[in-house]
Parts: structure tokens; C-alpha cells; sequence
């Protein structure tokens, strides 16, 4: 009888993804491609609430953790022809790009504010417990692997060189998910040449740190300025974001529904009972949410004797979204509109709690490189020069990336779209 010795994994951004499975390590990797854990990224949305504003955006975490895997995989047997990588480290660094985002809650980053987490602290979590059936092959495999996983998702990991595939300014994480989300919207902004910078990436043993050599430089500007662009036109869409605003406001008002022990209805001897009421999810609960459970309650929610909670989900699900204006005006001026605006809206009878929303985004977390010489592993170096070449931070080299480091960042007020017009009077008054 025959038995594949490979599988094939067809995938939109890198066409054919290959994982050999005849070696324990090969087969390792299937299985944890084929673990509870990680088939539940296929439940969750790679860009949250972006099918509100592009509607081919229903790719999921599953996807972009493969593609991820894929280039650290092509990197390593890249940088492996040139440098001495311990096959271990090799091999932990293509586990940590596979798992990197198994910790993800429902609608991506979406909640995390909402119910105070941060997915990598579940992703740890998920990688070393007992009670995963990812932590549990790991061990199973090498008692160590757990712990070395963990570390390169921490940045803690050395040879920092190799950490720097999963977590850095320049990481699989990123090249990946900027290629994949480019293409699944059909926002050509995130689009660099990806193959140019998988040639060009070395490593500088002596500092223990990647480095671009010089033909690079211009697909490392690329790349960044491709990600500059994806936020302005896709991350921080006016409609992705309206979306996520009603989501918020109507998770905000049936937490507090709850803590007055009222409506909202919830499905008894499930993760939602503690969501609801405000306790931390412990790691099996956490893992055992998706996007479908809050889609099925926000549709239960419709039916709710609660007014906002009803008009919001329902507001929610048949994508009625909030009408958003840019507050660029001097201060006191944005101060007042909002106060205005508020007073419109609860002239109309909706709480201006749930219904105006200020919307900042934009902050340190979204510069798009950001130079900072305490963060060593965050560094982006490249080879400078071509007859005397030397090894520096990009933006020492490149004007380009030197204005990249002024950010970008919005404040929008967003409110029902059957106000819109009454607002427009008071926004030009």
C-alpha cells in the first residue's frame, strides 16, 4: 500500500506549501497542524471585521500561520547553505512561525481591549501547558521543545538571529500576512518583493542579528512602505472600523447588562458566562471561543428585551454600520463637536454612550519602523554601501524609512448614519 511521505498544502499567496512528513520531525509538524488548537484558527478571521469593507477578506488565522511557517522554513534552508544553523534551532524557529498565532481570540485583535487579553500570553500559555494538545506533542517529542517555542516568542531565544524570523520588524509574521491580507482584499498596497528580501537576508554572526545586504535595501523599503500603506487603506478603513466600533459598544453594553443582572441571554456552561462577567478565561476557555460563538450570541442578542443591546446586534449583523467623521479640527473645537454631536444623538433617543464613538488609532504600536536602539532584536540592519560595505540600522541609510517613523494616526467620530446629515450641519457650523 502506498503512504505519501508529503503533504500538500495549495495556498493562494505561495501556491504550493510542502511539508515532508517521513522524518519525526516532519511528522511532528503534521500533527500539530492537525491538533484541536490548530484547527481552530480556521474558525477565526485573519483581518476581524474587514469583510465589512472588502468582502473577499475571509481568510483565517489557519492560513496565515502556514504561510508563515512557509517562509521561515524557505529562510532557514536559505541561511543554512551560508551559515552554521543547529538543525535544532532550525527546527524550533518553523514551530514557533506555525504557532505564533494559535492564541488568538474571536475576531482577531478586535476583543482583545474589549476583554483585556493579549493573544500572545495565551499563545505561551497554549505552547507549555499540560493540557493542549499541542503542549502535549512538543513534550512528547523533546521535553525542551516547549520552553524553546515559548522563548522565541518571547524574543528571548538565542542565537537572536533566528528569533528574529518570528519576531522582528521584519518577520515571517508580517511578510506574510501583509502579501496574504494585499491579496485577499484586492488592495494591491501590500505588495514588495517578497523573493528579493528572502535572497538578500544574512546573518551577522558576531552581533548575533539579520542584515539585508546591499541589492536588498530597496525591498526592505518596499516591504515597509507596503505596510505603511495596508494601515492607511485597509487596517484603518473608516467602514472595518465602524464595524468595530458597534462591536464594541455592544459587547460594552451587555457585560453591563450583566453586571446589573439583567438580560443578556448566554449559553449556559460556556466560556461566555465568564466573558460576561468579567472574569479572566482561563486557557481552556479561551481556546474553546471563536468567531462563531460571538456571532451566535450577537444573534441571539437581536431578540433581546434591551432596546441598545437588540438595535446593535441587529445593527451588527446586517452590517447597518455608523456613519464616521475625521475630527480634524484645533482642539476646543473637536471638544465641542463631540459634545454637540453627543447631545444630537440623545435628542433622538439613544444613549450617546453606545451610539458616539471616538475612534484613535494610530499609536506607537503602528509606526511603521520604529528605530529604537534598546530593542536590538526590533532592528532592521542592512549592508551599506558596496565597495567598503558596513553593517547599519536602515533608517541611518534610507530617507525613506526615516519618514516612516512619523506614524500615522486618526481620530474619528462615529455615530448613526440616520444622523448623518444633521451632523454635517454642525460639523461646518
Amino acid at each position: 500500500m502506498f503512504t505519501s511521505i508529503e503533504r500538500i498544502y495549495r495556498d493562494s499567496v505561495h501556491n504550493i506549501i510542502r511539508l515532508k512528513t517521513d522524518t519525526p520531525e516532519g511528522e511532528l509538524i503534521a500533527e500539530l497542524i492537525d491538533s484541536r488548537e490548530f484547527q481552530r484558527l480556521r474558525r477565526i478571521r485573519q483581518l476581524g471585521l474587514a469583510h465589512f469593507a472588502y468582502q473577499g477578506a475571509e481568510h483565517t488565522r489557519f492560513t496565515h500561520s502556514l504561510g508563515a511557517f512557509h517562509l521561515a522554513t524557505r529562510i532557514l534552508f536559505k541561511l543554512g547553505v551560508s551559515y552554521s544553523v543547529d538543525p535544532a534551532d532550525a527546527f524550533a524557529v518553523r514551530i514557533a512561525a506555525l504557532l505564533h498565532d494559535i492564541g488568538h481570540g474571536p475576531f482577531s485583535h478586535v476583543v482583545e481591549p474589549i476583554l483585556n487579553f493579549h493573544h500572545e500570553a495565551f499563545t505561551i500559555a497554549a505552547i507549555i501547558s499540560d493540557e493542549t494538545e499541542i503542549g502535549a506533542l512538543l513534550r512528547e517529542f523533546d521535553k525542551s521543545l516547549p520552553g524553546r517555542v515559548a522563548d522565541i516568542i518571547r524574543g528571548n531565544f538565542r542565537p537572536m538571529a533566528l528569533a528574529q524570523l518570528v519576531s522582528s520588524q521584519l518577520d515571517v509574521d508580517r511578510m506574510d500576512y501583509l502579501l496574504r491580507d494585499s491579496l485577499m482584499t484586492g488592495a494591491k498596497y501590500g505588495i514588495f518583493d517578497i523573493e528579493w528580501i528572502i535572497k538578500s537576508l544574512e546573518i551577522n554572526v558576531e552581533a548575533d542579528h539579520l542584515y539585508v545586504s546591499a541589492p536588498g535595501i530597496s525591498a526592505v523599503e518596499d516591504y515597509l512602505q507596503a505596510r505603511y500603506y495596508m494601515f492607511r487603506q485597509v487596517y484603518f478603513h473608516r467602514t472595518l472600523r465602524s464595524a468595530e466600533a458597534i462591536l464594541r459598544s455592544l459587547l460594552k453594553r451587555a457585560l453591563e447588562l450583566y453586571s446589573e443582572g439583567r438580560d443578556p441571554w448566554f449559553a449556559e456552561n460556556t466560556a461566555f458566562e465568564s466573558i460576561l462577567a468579567g472574569r479572566p478565561l482561563s486557557l481552556r476557555e479561551h481556546l474553546s471561543v471563536d468567531d462563531t460563538d460571538m456571532l451566535f450570541h450577537i444573534k441571539r442578542w437581536q431578540s433581546s428585551t434591551d432596546p441598545v443591546l437588540s438595535d446593535l446586534s441587529t445593527r451588527f449583523l446586517n452590517r447597518r454600520l455608523f456613519k464616521g467623521f475625521d475630527l480634524d479640527m484645533p482642539e476646543l473645537e473637536r471638544a465641542a463637536f463631540v459634545k454637540q454631536a453627543q447631545e444630537l444623538v440623545e435628542s433622538h433617543g439613544k444613549d450617546p454612550r453606545y451610539y458616539v464613538i471616538e475612534d484613535r488609532a494610530g499609536d506607537v504600536a503602528h509606526n511603521f519602523y520604529i528605530a529604537d536602539k534598546g530593542r536590538k532584536k526590533d532592528l532592521i540592519y542592512v549592508e551599506a554601501g558596496f565597495s567598503r560595505p558596513e553593517i547599519r540600522e536602515i533608517s541611518e541609510v534610507s530617507a525613506a524609512v526615516r519618514g516612516l517613523q512619523e506614524g500615522y494616526r486618526i481620530h474619528r467620530l462615529y455615530f448613526p448614519a440616520e444622523f448623518k446629515d444633521e451632523m454635517q450641519v454642525l460639523y461646518h457650523g
